[in-house]
């Protein structure tokens, strides 16, 4: 089975699995502003963000799943039992931060398990280290600029709102935050549903030789530069369903756990959180989306006071966050250990 076409396209599917998983244990990023400040309720705002994850795939290009497909690891050390062995690893991992309520990031998880399968079967020589800087560096840069924009974006519109009276404000932020969250979704589609396009599209460049001959031409993928149609449209359905399912244990963390909601702030934090991971998707650069729009709930919760915020909870989230890179990186290690052992 091991080298043949079914087992390949088997990893497609585990591949978009794994999509769906990051669509349901990230639904919380999309959902947990608008559900908390019950703005929409909890089935109908799952329908609107995962409906936005899906046209996201339409609306931006694909430069971050060509960062994932060649820019992380050597493709000419990459094969399926590497590519499998990735995804089990952020699969194992983020199945155990959604059972412990924890909002860490599918798409570090994905990074670390791809990375410790390759370190697993050709040595560090398998990591291409230039294309790691932007995405660790922005471990720390994408919650601090969600938290930055989001800081200022309240206190710019408070100050420009303080004769305004309370209730015709939350009014018409109720209406507004429909939109910041429909942004923020799609914001959270194009960036998280292209890692999973990047690693299918890695996974047919590795193995073409095998689709040589095989009748279904849009199989035939030479070249890590170019996102066929199909993989698109099956990453982007993957993430909308997964996100329909909802990760509730994540959604109460992030919602309710970390500072009080209200729909004014729920704006501000989608607006900044929107804004951060559309920067990041125009580079190219593959960021964390849990840790966007905890870093834009955190500056929301700041802007009021300092106290506001849960900072027991966000240091609980933060260590998560360290851990999940090297975690998933030891999974996915011994997932290929474990693959290759068997598969010989």
């Amino acid at each position: 089975m091991a080298g043949s076409v079914g087992f390949v396209l088997a990893i497609v599917l585990v591949a978009l699995v794994f999509d769906f998983i990051n669509g349901f244990h990230d639904s919380a990023n999309s959902i947990a502003t608008v559900v908390s400040t019950r703005v929409l309720s909890p089935t109908a705002a799952v329908v609107w963000a995962a409906a936005f994850n899906f046209i996201a795939v339409f609306v931006f290009g694909t430069a971050v799943a060509k960062t994932m497909g060649k820019g992380l690891v050597d493709l000419s050390v990459v094969d399926a039992s590497v590519i499998l062995a990735g995804l089990l690893g952020a699969i194992c991992w983020d199945l155990i931060t959604w059972w412990g309520g924890l909002p860490t990031s599918s798409s570090h998880a994905l990074m670390g398990g791809y990375g410790g399968a390759a370190v697993a079967k050709a040595g560090f020589s398998a990591i291409l280290v230039a294309g790691w800087v932007k995405p660790v560096v922005f471990i720390v840069v994408a919650p601090f600029m969600g938290l930055t924009i989001a800081l200022l974006l309240y206190v710019a519109l408070s100050w420009l709102l303080r004769r305004a009276l309370p209730r015709r404000v939350d009014r018409v932020f109720r209406v507004l935050q429909l939109g910041s969250a429909a942004a923020y979704s799609l914001g959270h589609g194009t960036n998280d549903a292209q890692k999973t396009m990047g690693i299918v599209v890695g996974l047919l460049v590795a193995e073409q030789r095998l689709f040589a001959d095989f009748p279904v031409r849009a199989l035939h993928v030479t070249t890590a530069d170019h996102v066929p149609t199909w993989v698109i449209l099956l990453a982007g359905a993957a993430m909308g369903l997964g996100t329909m399912a909802g990760g509730w244990r994540i959604v109460r963390t992030m919602g309710q756990r970390l500072t009080k909601l209200v729909p004014f702030g729920g704006f501000c934090a989608e607006a900044s959180g929107a804004i951060t991971l559309f920067v990041a998707s125009h580079f190219g650069i593959p960021v964390s989306t849990t840790h966007t729009i905890t870093g834009a709930i955190s500056g929301v919760g700041a802007a009021q006071r300092i106290s506001a915020v849960r900072w027991g909870v966000a240091g609980r989230i933060v260590w998560a966050w360290i851990l999940t890179i090297p975690a998933a990186a030891g999974i996915g290690s011994l997932s290929y250990v474990l693959l290759h052992a068997a598969l010989r």
